[in-house]
């Protein structure tokens, strides 16, 4: 038990150090002028704009909510939306204070309202995750393909800097090759020895809970409903970054295609570190630079898209948990007195 709490310790501390050392790494050449300027545009963001991002999130995590309660009802239960929604926002706002202690508390806490076995709530979060999954994947390609010439381009230049350094020195194909045999060599060894160990195992039943998750989407009764719901959630999304950039004059002029990249670059970047603190940031910086933004405005445009969304679930979460215990409280009297 000690030793699981210290893992988990442990764990917030790399990812938040890591999410440190990026807020650092992406302001290291920056002037004191250029920080204030970005605190400026943060701050000078216009609140008109930003409050129908945060109408669009909750909108989003409200359908994730819908589509929760549609892979629960196979288990022959049918919780209420206003606890599955309260549960789905609680759940993101503990994701900030620990890595996956959300999944965990949303499950936790929807079980005990809801009467439904938390192991079973877990293979549906399982399913949900996958699902997340396919369609990040699915915005990765939409984001490749739209933009295929300026991703080929930067793919050339990269290959043909790879080809130059390899023609400069022959040896080097000799070299790489040698060393993808020894690589897959210790890999083999390490499988051989490591095969009945506990991480394997857990390799082997994380594997099995996504199968099982994915079998449980087929178990859902209006399935056109489902995946709409599911690409509505990520089409929302998308909407609260394509929103949000009339909130900085310095990005009024960018379209649907530069959010789709935000999208899949901040989505990797929220599970980098700890509330995606630094990476996120760091991401949208880079990203804007692809389509000539400047790295002040960038970098400005990631803490205001971080900003709105932490802000929101340090608000919701707590409100969203007294209420789960507040509204539960009410119905449990109303039917003892019944």
């Amino acid at each position: 038990m000690y030793i699981k709490r210290i893992k988990t310790i442990l764990q917030f501390i790399i990812f938040l150090s890591l999410g440190v050392f990026l807020i650092w790494f992406s302001t290291k050449s920056f002037t004191a002028n250029e920080i204030d300027k970005v605190k400026q545009l943060v701050f000078n963001a216009k609140p008109i704009i930003i409050v129908p991002c945060i109408l669009i999130l909750v909108l989003s995590h409200y359908i994730r909510a819908i589509r929760w309660k549609m892979l629960i009802q196979p288990l022959g239960k049918s919780p209420a939306t206003s606890n599955v929604f309260l549960a789905v926002l609680t759940g993101f706002f503990f994701n900030l204070l620990f890595p996956r202690l959300g999944e965990v508390m949303k499950c936790t806490l929807l079980g005990k309202y809801e009467k439904i076995p938390v192991d079973k709530l877990i293979g549906t979060m399982v399913a949900e995750r996958v699902l997340d999954l396919i369609c990040l994947v699915l915005v990765i390609f939409l984001a490749i393909s739209t933009q295929i010439d300026l991703v080929g381009g930067y793919a050339k230049e990269l290959w043909d800097q790879i080809i130059s350094r390899i023609n400069a020195s022959p040896s080097a194909i000799l070299f790489f090759v040698l060393l993808l045999i020894s690589i897959a060599g210790i890999g083999y060894l390490i499988y051989l020895k490591a095969r009945h160990s506990s991480l394997l195992l857990r390799i082997k039943d994380w594997i099995k809970g996504i199968v099982e998750g994915l079998i449980s989407v087929r178990k859902v009764e209006n399935k056109l409903w489902f995946i709409t719901c599911t690409l509505a959630i990520w089409f929302l999304y998308l909407s609260s970054i394509r929103v949000g950039f009339y909130a900085m004059q310095e990005l009024v002029q960018l379209g649907w295609v530069p959010s789709l990249t935000i999208l899949t670059f901040g989505s990797f970047a929220m599970i980098a570190t700890q509330g995606g603190i630094g990476a996120y940031q760091f991401a949208v910086q880079k990203t804007l630079l692809l389509y000539g933004v400047k790295e002040v405005s960038g970098l400005a445009f990631g803490w205001l898209l971080w900003s709105v969304q932490t802000v929101m679930f340090f608000i919701t979460g707590p409100i969203s948990l007294l209420l789960l215990f507040t509204l539960n409280k009410k119905s449990t009297k109303s039917k003892l007195n019944n």
